[in-house]
């Protein structure tokens, strides 16, 4: 794993990547990824009614856990983009991150809007498995990258623990 150099200084070649435009898309992408899985988020009645274990955090704490979640994994995706080595590189590193958004937003669908916590806990090993290729795959372009992915890899295990435990409390069926 290799550090990405810091900025260059005066008079040294601008290295492509640099710009705004992937702070933009980064950042684009942590949003949209985050605004998808809030709408398909319902806290109505369902969710009020189902049992829940003593160690669930209040609802509360989601929203800004998820905030620093995504985050970090935007700050982590753009150092290891920056940091790839070649355009084959960045390319299975953006489609590693398309890959995770997108099984990030459908364990929300499944759970909150299908109302299917079975269905979830199912998906959610293959969610948690996308965040550790994210990890892995970010950390050997910049290890830091690969540092800032392990809450998101450490709260997603949480959920799923969670989501268990929910399961397990309120038998589909």
């Amino acid at each position: 794993m290799t550090e990405h150099p810091g900025p260059a200084s005066a008079g040294q070649e601008r290295q492509p990547g640099l710009g705004w435009r992937p702070i933009l898309v980064a950042a684009a992408a942590a949003l949209g990824v985050a605004v998808l899985g809030g709408l398909a988020t319902n806290l109505g009645d369902w969710y009020r009614q189902l049992r829940r274990p003593d160690w669930q955090p209040p609802d509360w704490v989601f929203g800004p856990a998820w905030t620093l979640i995504f985050t970090l994994t935007a700050l982590a995706g753009l150092r290891a983009w920056r940091a790839a080595p070649s355009p084959g590189a960045k390319h299975r590193l953006l489609a590693s991150y398309a890959v995770n958004g997108a099984l990030n937003i459908l364990w929300s669908v499944l759970f909150f809007t299908l109302q299917r916590p079975d269905w979830a806990l199912f998906e959610g090993a293959f969610l948690w498995a996308s965040v550790l290729v994210l990890l892995l795959a970010s950390g050997r372009h910049d290890r830091t990258a690969g540092w800032l992915l392990a809450p998101y890899l450490a709260w997603v295990s949480f959920a799923l623990a969670l989501n268990w435990a929910i399961l397990r409390l309120n038998p589909v069926g």
